[in-house]
């Protein structure tokens, strides 16, 4: 069923949950096996669970001795190859207890344009899913380039979302819930909730790199939210640390309510953010 409600979401069918590079990485990666613990609650109840996970330049930096995200193409694309296996397999030892098995899916934006690419990745989802196999999702670093990227990966989860028709989304991110301004900033309040068509042009975003090893930020996530919101996908922003309470339909984050009609068109409408460009 689809997620209308926060509360929704433990009993919705099929949820995509996104984490970042600075959640899973560096000194956080120890972070993984909190946020499979969930994973797995949800997946033992039936709940089919898709992870859009972000990472593999960072988890790959220090086998290439890198102090920080390499600003070219190529060393991003060698530390991904280095990375995405590592990452997978962290994963995988996660899962181990529970008896689940990862299925690594890497994309480009090329592959959801392509009408034969998204059939033939939707059919493949859907297989994975079929046979209790948890997707692990990921942005195909090592051929994907700067003009067809998708720029981040909460964008990533949320065109996931529509392919395989989630009930919910989850992103998750470095704080509970998002703010009407830079919640450092005097003035920023908590919002909790976001009804569909609500006009956010009065609120400030941050984006860009979040820190040295990812890209992203509020606006990513406001942006990724409404264009899942639109397709009649419920959102959940929250921390990654809450992970647990988020898949049990606490009262937490920021919930973006859902299109009630989906098939119309979707409510448009600027996000500002406290820089001129999102990453």
């Amino acid at each position: 069923m689809t997620a209308v409600h926060r509360s929704d979401i433990p009993s919705a069918r099929r949820v995509v949950v996104k984490v970042g590079s600075s959640s899973i990485s560096g000194d956080n990666a120890h972070k993984i096996g909190p946020i499979v613990d969930a994973l797995a609650v949800a997946h033992g109840r039936g709940t089919e669970v898709v992870l859009v996970s972000s990472g593999a330049i960072a988890t790959g930096m220090p086998f290439l001795l890198l102090d920080s995200r390499p600003s070219d193409l190529a060393t991003q694309q060698a530390a991904a190859a280095v990375g995405q296996n590592v990452l997978i397999y962290r994963y995988q030892e996660a899962l181990r207890p529970f008896e689940i098995v990862a299925g690594q899916v890497l994309l480009t934006a090329g592959d959801l344009e392509n009408p034969t690419h998204r059939s033939n990745a939707r059919r493949a989802m859907e297989r994975l899913l079929g046979l209790r196999i948890l997707p692990i999702v990921n942005e195909n670093d090592t051929v994907a380039t700067h003009e067809i990227r998708f720029g981040d990966n909460d964008r990533l989860a949320a065109m996931v979302a529509q392919l395989i028709g989630a009930d919910a989304l989850v992103l998750l991110s470095d704080i509970e819930c998002l703010f009407t301004r830079p919640p450092d900033e005097p003035g920023a309040e908590p919002i909790r909730q976001v009804t569909y068509g609500d006009d956010l042009h009065g609120f400030e975003f941050g984006s860009v790199v979040v820190n040295s090893v990812g890209t992203g930020g509020a606006a990513t996530k406001v942006s990724a939210a409404r264009l899942a919101a639109a397709s009649g996908i419920g959102v959940l922003v929250t921390s990654a640390d809450l992970v647990g309470r988020a898949l049990s339909g606490d009262d937490i984050g920021t919930w973006f309510q859902p299109n009630p009609e989906p098939g119309a068109a979707p409510a448009t409408g600027p996000v500002r953010t406290s820089v001129d460009t999102l990453a």
